[in-house]
């Protein structure tokens, strides 16, 4: 269900970054009147939109005992990176909007990872109660990794040396599937996966040894997607169904958080966008032994 998590992702960078400017606009509050209005203000906004989801989504399907079911087939496997990327994102704006209520690191360190391990978990239960999906463990591995990327990078350096990122390319799939795929920019955004890309950005600066000289913002990326996907899985009666092909690619990234802005909103903003893969030359390498160069690759 790729529509809820980008959602959550929103609203939860957005709550981090908002969380930030308070701090920064009212230096002289005392953190507890801030320690509050996290838990309250994530709490409200889980319930209001599991409440929603359920009347919006599930209350469309008849309701069945909990069961399980394996989609590890499907998407070639887009929609499990989407999940570990989502997790990994959504623990760590909330780790940041905790350090910046004035939270302990590893107090905000447990609200990300296990906050949202317990929502995602919830959106598994209900999808395991639905006749329409089932409990998917391939999803929940995905979550667990995500997760996991996010907190044994902050236990193990305080930072988060490998960063996962998002991008969109327009495919011309969208057009023949527009219920399935989308029937505009904004559904296509969310559900073409042949569009999207992920990314594992790596700082190669944080990772050599201190006084090295190489740019702290500059990224080696590696990314993933795929192409050719007209459904969930390949059907040979289908008469659109193309030649499924995996994409890998090798590009440059830039690091956002950090670069020294002069201005404190553009580091919020910085912050923000951050899941962003930056445009940059790119080497792309398909399963079915193509291989592409690209001047400027998004």
């Amino acid at each position: 269900m790729p529509v809820i998590r980008y959602i959550i992702l929103s609203l939860l960078i957005a709550g981090a970054a908002s969380t930030h400017a308070q701090k920064s606009a009212n230096h002289e509050s005392p953190s507890r009147n801030r320690k509050w209005i996290l838990p309250a203000s994530s709490a409200a906004a889980a319930a209001i939109s599991l409440a929603g989801l359920n009347s919006l989504w599930y209350a469309q399907y008849p309701r069945t005992s909990l069961r399980s079911f394996n989609d590890n087939h499907e998407w070639m496997q887009m929609d499990k990176v989407g999940h570990l990327f989502t997790c990994h994102q959504v623990a760590w704006a909330i780790h940041d909007a905790g350090i910046a209520a004035g939270y302990s690191r590893n107090a905000s360190l447990l609200a990300g990872s296990l906050s949202t391990l317990g929502y995602m978990t919830t959106i598994e239960l209900l999808d395991g109660h639905s006749a329409g999906w089932g409990f998917s463990w391939g999803d929940m591995a995905a979550n667990v990794a995500g997760i996991s990327l996010f907190t044994a990078q902050q236990l193990a350096w305080n930072d988060q040396r490998i960063q996962l990122r998002f991008s969109y390319s327009h495919s011309p799939y969208a057009s023949l599937r527009p219920a399935l795929l989308g029937r505009n920019f904004q559904q296509r955004l969310i559900k073409d996966y042949n569009a999207q890309t992920y990314w594992c950005s790596f700082n190669i600066h944080s990772f050599l040894a201190s006084g090295a000289v190489f740019p702290k913002w500059l990224n080696v990326a590696i990314g993933y997607g795929a192409t050719g996907m007209t459904r969930s899985e390949m059907n040979e009666i289908d008469v659109d169904n193309f030649q499924r092909s995996r994409e890998y690619y090798f590009s440059f990234d830039a690091d956002l958080n950090r670069i020294q802005w002069p201005r404190r909103w553009m580091k919020i903003t910085a912050r923000v966008i951050s899941f962003i893969k930056i445009p940059g030359p790119t080497l792309e390498v398909r399963s079915d032994g193509k291989v592409r160069v690209h001047a400027l690759f998004f």
